[in-house]
């Protein structure tokens, strides 16, 4: 059977088990629809967090822009993986302890204040949108290629599901339908990973062919490196990127992780607070698996595609080039007229003289970098279903990261603003509807902006993290471990964090200030003390901290009973008398 059929028959078994899910699974009441009744299993929790965690970026994108950038990509698998362990290890626990299940509810009750409450909601949001973006951006291209459609029709169907099992079943039903498209996405992003570590340096175990020999003997990653110096790309081992903006992305990501409230709600899910933990650490056992595996795959689709491609007669390219250039993510220009495939690094000048030498006029070949991991059993040459089965994981990578954040989308507009603000009268079931329909009108910007996207998948997702690590990080660090932070310093953080965040992403990456999107690429040599709009996020991060602990220290403390608060959820269970668990 060809890749299409294929790609029905294993997509569609796994739409028909999400939507089972779903029906099964139903939330009838808030607390079901918020936190799944809070009575999950923690090993179950773990692996519904993993794939909430693990989303299209991970997936999709990860891989990809580390086969491009080398080393340099590292910052996403760092940040990526730390930002999870400090929040396992240092938010979790407390959060869990202090009994709010969404970060605007904790802000809203420890400054004492629906004005902190708001802003909160506020950073919510802008961080969900900017995240699902990403998320229904990998739809659409998955769809795009595997089911021959438009960009535009892939995100409309991922929206369909989505809102299907998101708004029905809320929490409840996207916890075990995350539970299934776990399973789903590592199966789909390790089964070709095996296969081409096999077929390239005989080792079933990705992460050690990584470092293994090719068949004559050579080492792969000596291999690649060779094929980079060739084509004027630097080593692809050694890395370009200046070391400040390598420690700014890296950290942004980290702490924006931290402060991600998608993945926080899911801690309050489980029955107590040790499942909490217990659950922290089973997500991270099952996000190592593909975090593990994704440099290497990094490594087999970059040394393909170059081997595979580079200075080829265009008539004579394998059959998935054409494939992938249909969807327009793939494009050949033949400047010179050759007739074959001149891919090089025309930007470096030092190479120019030596292109100049061999009739080539620029590079030729444009590659989108979302579309490595998914072509990469394709440019294997491996068997049709497992193109297929990449597909069906890249689609429930997106799908499950996509359904957390219209949860929090919704929570945060049905409970933070209307229960808790603007009509406390709300009962259950009304508060149930508004949740539903804030969910439902989620859904449609977040097709908005996949059909729309401000870049490729992780650049996207990175940009939310620095929303993220500017806004909520330091509200919520300073909460737990500084009883004098008050609700004019959290406010006063919050408020310009995030504003200096999303100016300098409007001016450095839409070029909103300066001429338009055509101007990004030319601003870069002017980046504020050299660090990009992916790594800002620490910059507004610091920014927002030192704001927070000036103006807190200059106006009134917070009540005694804030300080109460703030001491009861850092003493551990037993360690004092007369503390209420």
């Amino acid at each position: 059977m060809g890749v299409q059929t294929w790609t029905f028959i294993i997509v569609g078994i796994t739409f028909a088990l999400y939507i089972g899910i779903a029906l099964w699974a139903r939330a009838s009441t808030t607390k079901e629809f918020y936190v799944a009744g809070g009575g999950v299993n923690p090993i179950v929790n773990g692996m519904a967090t993993a794939a909430d965690w693990m989303s299209a970026a991970s997936f999709i994108s990860m891989a990809g822009i580390i086969s491009f950038m080398g080393y340099d990509g590292a910052v996403y698998l760092m940040g990526w993986t730390g930002g999870y362990v400090l929040l396992a290890l240092l938010l979790a626990p407390y959060l869990r302890k202090f009994g709010k299940f969404t970060v605007p509810d904790f802000i809203g009750d420890r400054y004492y204040s629906n004005t902190a409450r708001t802003v909160a909601v506020i950073c919510a949001l802008m961080v969900s949108f900017t995240y699902v973006a990403g998320q229904m951006r990998g739809v659409g291209v998955v769809f795009s290629r595997f089911l021959e459609v438009p960009i535009t029709q892939g995100v409309l169907i991922g929206m369909g599901v989505v809102f299907f099992y998101a708004v029905l079943g809320g929490m409840k039903g996207i916890t075990y339908t995350q539970v299934a498209q776990y399973c789903v996405l590592i199966f789909a992003f390790m089964v070709p990973a095996i296969f081409i570590s096999i077929q390239m340096v005989n080792n079933p175990i990705p992460q050690l062919g990584f470092g293994g020999t090719l068949s004559d003997g050579t080492y792969l990653l000596d291999k690649l490196n060779g094929l980079h110096i060739e084509l004027g790309f630097s080593e692809y081992t050694q890395g370009t990127k200046p070391m400040i903006d390598m420690i700014a992305i890296t950290a942004a990501l980290m702490c924006g992780t931290a402060g991600l409230p998608h993945v926080i709600v899911r801690f309050f899910t489980v029955p107590k607070v040790r499942d909490a933990r217990k659950s922290a650490g089973y997500a991270l056992l099952f996000i190592a698996i593909l975090y593990t595996a994704a440099p290497a795959i990094a490594v087999f689709a970059r040394t393909n595609l170059i081997t595979t491609v580079s200075n080829q007669k265009y008539s004579e390219l394998p059959e998935w080039f054409n494939n992938w250039e249909t969807t327009g993510l793939l494009a050949f220009e033949d400047k010179n007229g050759d007739g074959r495939v001149q891919y090089y690094n025309d930007k470096n000048e030092a190479y120019t003289e030596i292109a100049e030498q061999r009739g080539w006029k620029g590079n030729e070949l444009t590659i989108d970098r979302d579309i490595m991991v998914l072509a990469n059993p394709e440019i294997a040459r491996l068997p049709n279903w497992v193109i297929a089965l990449v597909a069906a994981g890249g689609l429930a990578a997106a799908l499950s990261t996509a359904a957390g954040l219209l949860l929090v989308i919704s929570t945060s507009i049905s409970h933070d603003l209307l229960k808790k603000q603007i009509l406390p009268g709300l009962t259950d079931r009304q508060e149930l509807f508004w949740a539903r329909a804030s969910a439902a009108v989620g859904v449609c910007i977040a097709g908005y902006f996949g059909i729309h996207p401000p870049g490729f998948v992780a650049a996207v997702v990175a940009l939310a993290f620095g929303l993220a690590a500017s806004s909520f990080f330091p509200a919520i660090i300073l909460g737990i471990f500084d009883k004098r932070m008050n609700m004019q310093g959290a406010i006063s953080g919050m408020v310009i964090g995030i504003s200096i965040m999303s100016l300098y992403i409007l001016k450095f990456k839409f070029g909103v200030f300066d001429g338009g999107k055509e101007a990004v690429e030319s601003l870069q040599s002017s980046w504020w003390f050299g660090v990009s709009p992916e790594g800002f996020g620490t910059i507004a991060m610091f920014v927002n901290v030192i704001t927070a602990l000036v103006v807190s220290r200059l106006t009134p403390a917070p009540p005694s009973e804030i300080r109460e608060l703030v001491e009861m959820i850092r003493i551990p269970r037993g360690a004092a008398k007369g503390i209420v668990h």
